[in-house]
């Protein structure tokens, strides 16, 4: 079992910036691969940022030069940097973690985060 705890989201203005922390316990040892997921009122959850076990990285269209995502495995924490925050950012953030098992993989979930960006 993995566990996920978020936090660092909150009310910013337009261009400013945020860091969100996503703390695993558990079984993190397996882990392959850490998401941060976005989800806006009345919209599907999304992907944002994706880093896998070797440090590979993967960032929506939508954040690309904006965002950053990093890991540190010595606290087992991975991080979201958002910069020149937009409006359309305003959404709860979720952290998710891939393990593999027998067959195929298993998905864990944060509670949440809440990111607001004002105009």
């Amino acid at each position: 079992q993995v566990q996920l705890v978020e936090s660092g989201g909150g009310l910013v203005q337009a261009g400013g910036s945020l860091r969100l922390s996503c703390v695993a316990s558990g079984s993190t040892g397996s882990i392959l691969v850490f998401s941060w997921y976005q989800q806006a009122p009345g919209k599907q959850r999304a992907r944002v940022a994706t880093i896998t076990n070797d440090g590979t990285t993967n960032y929506a269209d939508s954040v690309k030069g904006r965002f950053t995502i990093s890991r540190d495995n010595t606290k087992n924490t991975v991080y979201l940097q958002m910069n020149s925050l937009k409006p359309e950012d305003t959404a709860v953030y979720y952290c998710k973690a891939v393990r593999p098992r027998l067959t195929g993989t298993l998905d864990y979930w944060g509670q949440g985060t809440q990111v607001t960006v004002s105009s």
